[in-house]
């Protein structure tokens, strides 16, 4: 088993949501985090949270960062470095969702969607890739079912997961040769703030957040002989329709 107690994780779109119930697994087992956020203010008020039952040594950073913008993104990862002195796990967990016809999906909501959930996991991780060479670390990105499932009015959302989950499986071979592990965990429903829904007792049917962060820690503490490189997690019991 893995020991992960002591290393440093990022987390981008760590502020709410699945990324904050990851940082809050990973804090409880000896890990310091920086997560990100869009907004200065929020990400700062959600490190201090996290940081309400750590200490001195176990601790949290907030770092406003834009995972659609690559310079954002190396500042973040210098940031971090000089923190910490080191980086072994990134999870790229930042996304957003717009669901309409092709019709009606507009020019904007289509790079949005396109540019945060892809070409922002592909920016964390180059931006990220010498520090987690040097330290032999992980790389997990936060997918879906909808990477591998498609629906109607998912256009925009389908292409971005559907990309993310083959970029992830791809970057898995090419890192492998560095040390580096890749995973994709792949939720169902989860009771989040996705798109502005603030969770309630109506979710308590669907993944919780720190379901997915001890799934996190799982992988962490893995054999490192053996790579679980694409996960899918579901409700184990959704409402019948």
């Amino acid at each position: 088993m893995e020991l992960i107690r002591g290393k440093v994780a990022l987390i981008t779109g760590g502020t709410k949501g699945i990324g904050y119930g990851i940082a809050e697994a990973l804090l409880a087992q000896g890990v310091s985090v920086a997560i990100t956020g869009r907004e200065e203010v929020s990400t700062q008020l959600a490190a201090s949270t996290l940081n309400a039952h750590g200490n001195d040594s176990v601790y949290a950073i907030g770092i406003a960062a834009d995972v659609g913008s690559y310079s954002s993104m190396e500042h973040c990862v210098s940031q971090v470095i000089s923190e910490f002195g080191k980086l072994d796990i990134v999870i790229a967990n930042a996304g957003l969702g717009h669901f309409a016809s092709v019709a009606d999906l507009s020019i904007k909501q289509w790079e949005e969607t396109i540019n945060t959930n892809l070409t922002g996991a592909f920016f964390t991780l180059k931006s990220s890739l010498e520090a987690l060479k040097s330290s032999q670390g992980y790389y997990i990105t936060i997918s879906s079912l909808a990477g591998t499932n498609f629906f109607a009015k998912g256009a925009a959302y389908n292409a971005s997961k559907f990309g993310l989950t083959g970029f992830t499986q791809a970057a898995m071979l090419d890192l492998r040769e560095f040390g580096i592990k890749v995973s994709t965990i792949m939720p169902g429903s989860v009771a989040t703030y996705f798109n502005g829904n603030e969770p309630d007792s109506s979710d308590a049917w669907k993944i919780q957040i720190e379901d997915i962060g001890k799934l996190v820690i799982d992988l962490l503490k893995m054999h490192p002989r053996t790579l679980p490189s694409k996960i899918e997690v579901r409700p184990s019991q959704p409402p019948k329709r």
